[in-house]
């Protein structure tokens, strides 16, 4: 079974070969894949190794983790896949999975409908923003 392991503080830029021979230094079979902005295309800093086998991913583990690779003192821990760390604690009776309660949200712009005397309609408040700086940008232009 395939062991996924969190590589972590990176730094930004850094020789992709190098940290792979450092990984074959423990030993072979270890895959590695920086994580990239996707706008960027520049490095975030982690990544995620696979590795087959489970004595080699604690060596590792137990090899590298504080190891200084570039000026940056590495991370590497084992990684929780996404789906089991959604679905641990929202298990109901029986194993079924719980109804998920809504999320307030904490931006959330509470809207009236009936505007106080003299005050803009904070529905439109966005748009009359935008029309404020453009007017005053055109008397400044006059």
């Amino acid at each position: 079974m395939s062991v996924r392991l969190y590589v972590g503080n990176l730094p930004q830029s850094f020789d992709n070969q190098e940290l792979e021979a450092l990984f074959a230094s423990v030993g072979e079979g270890v895959r590695f894949k920086a994580v990239q902005d996707r706008e960027t295309g520049a490095g975030r800093g982690f990544g995620f190794a696979n590795v087959n086998d489970e004595k080699l991913a604690d060596a590792v583990i137990e090899q590298l983790n504080g190891r200084e690779f570039a000026g940056n003192a590495l991370r590497i821990e084992r990684s929780e896949r996404r789906d089991d760390r959604r679905s641990n604690d929202r298990r109901g009776p029986g194993g079924s999975p719980a109804p998920t309660a809504a999320r307030k949200a904490v931006n959330k712009v509470v809207h009236r409908d009936s505007v106080e005397e003299g005050a803009p309609d904070p529905r439109w408040a966005g748009e009359l923003a935008k029309l404020k700086g453009l007017l005053d940008s055109q008397k400044a232009a006059v």
